[in-house]
């Protein structure tokens, strides 16, 4: 791609997909990494990760997952908006527990037991990670609970951690599933970046796809990307693409103030208001 070669790029930095190889330990990011690691240390049924849309819940998911050892058995289920027996199926799919398709509810948790006590015996610990967890059912929820009181006599069978939106915390709020809230030890709520980490966080982006140039980012246009932002990651990588589109479009190599208002002029979701005089976003190259 001639936008790649343009700033000396192995491959596009700022994709809004999760990539664990440009995770960025910013403050929020690393105490919520630490939070789980030490959750799941100490053996706890439910751990709770929230944040608004776009703050990184599952990179810090997948994060997590890549970090543990091989002591661990762990399973990821990215969208459980499903009815209890459903969500059993896709746990024992996770765990490779042998059931058939159409075993009855009775069965299909025995089969999971029989698989989780299995597992500790040859001393394999076991985490499953629920992503978009606002969207399931209550009844779900419940079904999830009743399967984290197994274990033995030292910890859990199974620990579960739940990455959600805010909306999560009013659905936890129901009188029927305050059991399963009195279970969540441990929780974090994930923050937007400040305007200092949103420089930091340009910069290691550039660099994990092979910039190695002169720093790229004017004081302002950091200025600028942080309120257009709001320090949300999704919503600068998608700023920042569009601003170095426009800056190599134009054949220039740092990207200004000028840059980050037109992008944010063409991104609905970005906080900066409309003023007439900013420029708009011409993408006047193509990027291939």
């Amino acid at each position: 791609m001639n936008y790649l070669r343009h700033f000396g790029l192995r491959e596009p930095p700022f994709g809004i997909t999760p990539d664990t190889s440009f995770f960025y330990p910013c403050r929020s990011t690393q105490e919520a990494l630490n939070t789980l690691l030490i959750a799941v240390g100490n053996g706890e049924g439910f751990i709770k990760i929230t944040g608004e849309v776009g703050t990184g819940k599952t990179l810090v998911c997948r994060k997590f997952l890549a970090t543990l050892d091989a002591g661990w058995v762990t399973g990821y289920i990215p969208n459980p908006s499903l009815e209890p027996r459903t969500l059993l199926l896709a746990l024992a799919e996770e765990l490779e527990a042998p059931v058939d398709s159409g075993v009855d509810q009775h069965h299909l948790l025995k089969a999971i037991t029989r698989t989780l006590l299995d597992l500790a015996r040859a001393n394999k610990r076991v985490v499953l990670c629920m992503d978009e967890s606002q969207a399931m059912p209550l009844d779900t929820l419940e079904a999830l609970r009743l399967l984290t009181n197994l274990e033995t006599e030292k910890r859990k069978l199974l620990q579960v951690v739940l990455f959600g939106q805010p909306e999560l915390d009013r659905k936890l709020a129901s009188e029927s599933i305050r059991q399963l809230r009195q279970r969540i030890i441990f929780q974090y709520k994930l923050k937007a970046l400040d305007e200092d980490e949103v420089g930091a966080y340009f910069a290691h982006r550039l660099g994990v796809a092979g910039y190695s140039g002169p720093p790229m980012l004017a004081a302002g246009a950091r200025r600028a990307l942080h309120r257009a932002s709001r320090g949300i990651p999704r919503l600068i990588n998608i700023l920042a693409h569009k601003s170095l589109l426009l800056v190599y479009g134009t054949g220039e190599s740092r990207l200004k103030r000028q840059h980050v208002l037109a992008a944010a002029k063409d991104t609905p979701a970005a906080a900066v208001p409309y003023r007439w005089w900013w420029p708009r976003l011409r993408l006047t190259r193509s990027a291939e």
